[in-house]
């Protein structure tokens, strides 16, 4: 019998709804492939702040090491304190801490979800995770954003030949275990000639050893406007970090929406199932959040941890609960709740 620890880590807004939602359907599918499965729990975000004065302690980071994977809900970072009163972005620093420099986001259009466009979609974008501008991972002390004068902002953007190289060689990868083996390097090397140029020299020496692979590189724009026109035409998309945000919520909205999409963070030795979408106060306690983005981050989780059986049974679950209209969310003209859409996918993995 496998062993599995797995640490859940709420966050805020509907966070603990899904999670617990989540952790219904883990548990089903542990059972009926017999993973000796324990789950452990630890708190992040306003909770956190609220109990020891800062939304992610060190003890729920050491416990994040110590655990197989991680199930992590969204938080409410925005509207947290400065960083100097405890309002540290747990998301961002779990980032950091476990190294997790590959975001894996995959859309997937279904039969019985509406969605904007007629193509069919399923593709995966592969996106830098730890560089780029984004102020809260780019630099080793203080934010990558400057006011050198009022009125005058400056941000600063880093990308290695270090990060560069590795996304690409975790793109690659994925891309061997598909079967129309087709990449697309998005870049803006025209305009920003130095930092995506060495992302794209660094992408191109690893193109190399994958003689195989379809391979083409667009720039960011066009690939924006070719994801609205045809989706189908791509299959895995690697990109730097800010790039690869967008263009992931654009292929996840053209899917079905972000309700749907799931992702996983991943890194050398460490790995996080993350909801693509916030944490959404507005509808928290409800019961109304569609959970279907975070159970498919952990079955994400459960394939990347040699569990693809129980993976399977998750993703097929989500399909037949969601083909059903007496079993989907409200929010896909269902009439089912974040607890009883758990309990029917559940009901799925079981059999």
């Amino acid at each position: 019998m496998a062993q599995m620890k797995l640490l859940v880590l709420p966050g805020d807004g509907i966070g603990p709804e899904i999670a617990a939602a989540t952790e219904t359907v883990v548990e089903a599918a542990a059972n009926r492939f017999g993973i000796d499965l324990t789950l452990t729990r630890g708190e992040i975000g306003f909770v956190s702040l609220d109990q020891h004065g800062t939304t992610i302690t060190d003890d729920v980071i050491a416990a994040a090491k110590d655990a197989d994977g991680v199930i992590l809900g969204p938080v409410s970072h925005n509207a947290y304190p400065p960083v100097a009163e405890g309002g540290r972005n747990p998301s961002g620093v779990l980032r950091r801490e476990l190294e997790l420099y590959a975001n894996i986001r995959p859309a997937r259009s279904r039969p019985a979800v509406p969605r904007p466009v007629t193509a069919e979609i399923d593709l995966v974008v592969v996106r830098e995770n730890l560089e780029g501008f984004y102020a809260d991972r780019n630099m080793a002390s203080g934010p990558g954003e400057i006011m050198v004068e009022p009125g005058v902002a400056i941000a600063l953007r880093k990308v290695t030949t270090k990060g560069s190289r590795r996304i690409a060689e975790a793109a690659f990868d994925l891309v061997e275990g598909r079967s129309r083996k087709r990449i697309a390097v998005v870049h803006k090397s025209n305009v920003m000639r130095l930092s995506d140029g060495l992302f794209l020299e660094e992408v191109r020496a690893v193109a190399k050893n994958h003689p195989g692979i379809d391979y083409e590189e667009i720039l960011v724009d066009a690939a924006a406007a070719h994801l609205v026109r045809d989706p189908s035409r791509f299959d895995v998309i690697v990109t730097t970090n800010m790039f690869g945000d967008i263009l992931s919520d654009l292929a996840s909205e053209l899917s079905g929406g972000l309700g749907l999409a799931a992702s996983l963070n991943l890194g050398p030795a460490f790995a996080v199932a993350q909801a693509q979408h916030g944490s959404a106060p507005d509808i928290a306690g409800q019961d109304r959040a569609n959970p279907t983005s975070l159970i498919g981050s952990a079955a994400m989780l459960l394939r990347h941890l040699d569990q693809p059986q129980a993976a399977d049974a998750i993703e097929a679950a989500l399909d037949d609960a969601m083909s059903d209209e007496a079993t989907r969310t409200k929010d896909l003209g269902g009439r089912l709740g974040t607890r009883d859409f758990a309990a029917a996918v559940a009901a799925h993995v079981v059999g």
